[in-house]
């Protein structure tokens, strides 16, 4: 679903803290803290708050 016009901020899109991630985002994210090594099964990760 497309935004109406009047709702776009002008000179880009809206900038917002996501609170859920993507499971790719939240692999980068145990990797980058050391929580995950390569070979880990990618389902059942554990929870992660996004960083700011």
């Amino acid at each position: 679903m497309s935004q109406h016009p009047s709702l776009k901020a002008p000179g880009g899109g809206v900038v917002v803290k996501r609170n859920v991630l993507k499971r790719f985002e939240r692999v980068a994210l145990l990797k980058k803290r050391g929580q995950w090594k390569e070979g880990d099964r990618v389902q059942g990760l554990r929870k992660t708050k996004a960083d700011v």
